[in-house]
């Protein structure tokens, strides 16, 4: 079975992104309170760019609900060992230079430690700045020179495959 290259849609995952930032999609589960919901709203950014789940137990990147889906849907780690990883179904993505990131990219931000605790999703980089939305102390348009971080790294989602 042959896999398939499908390019990524990234108007579509920044229109998914200013219509939900400052609400909830109730098609999927909230999990504001009980670990924060910024990954799963960055999965669902990127899903609405790219169309295609990657349905492997523990290792793959899906959402059903809340109690049928994979930690890389809403882990900030789990999600970018997937994207960095993944040569199957899904999405996929490369840790880029600052410079090189687009709208519909993600970002994540860490401690010195090296533990990365957020995910905000690219909506524009203009003018030196680049802008976001995130869920979890909410954001729509918040310039990412706003937040607090010891680290940071750049996710550029290159496509997506599907059989």
């Amino acid at each position: 079975m042959a896999l398939y290259h499908k390019a990524y849609n990234r108007d579509a995952a920044v229109a998914y992104a200013e219509k939900w930032a400052l609400s909830r999609n109730p098609a999927f589960y909230n999990f504001s309170g009980i670990g924060g919901d910024c990954t799963n709203f960055a999965s669902q950014c990127i899903y609405a760019g790219c169309g295609v789940m990657n349905y492997t137990p523990v290792t793959g990147w899906f959402y059903r609900s809340a109690n049928d889906r994979t930690a890389s849907w809403t882990g900030v780690s789990y999600l970018y060992n997937f994207l960095t990883g993944n040569a199957g179904t899904g999405p996929y993505a490369a840790v880029v230079r600052r410079d090189e990131i687009l709208p519909g990219d993600v970002v994540q931000l860490g401690l010195a430690d090296g533990t990365f605790y957020h995910t905000p999703v690219v909506l524009a980089s203009e003018g030196g700045e680049i802008y976001v939305a995130a869920h979890d102390y909410d954001a729509l348009w918040r310039p990412l020179s706003s937040y607090i971080y010891d680290r940071i790294r750049y996710l550029h989602i290159k496509g997506a495959r599907y059989y």
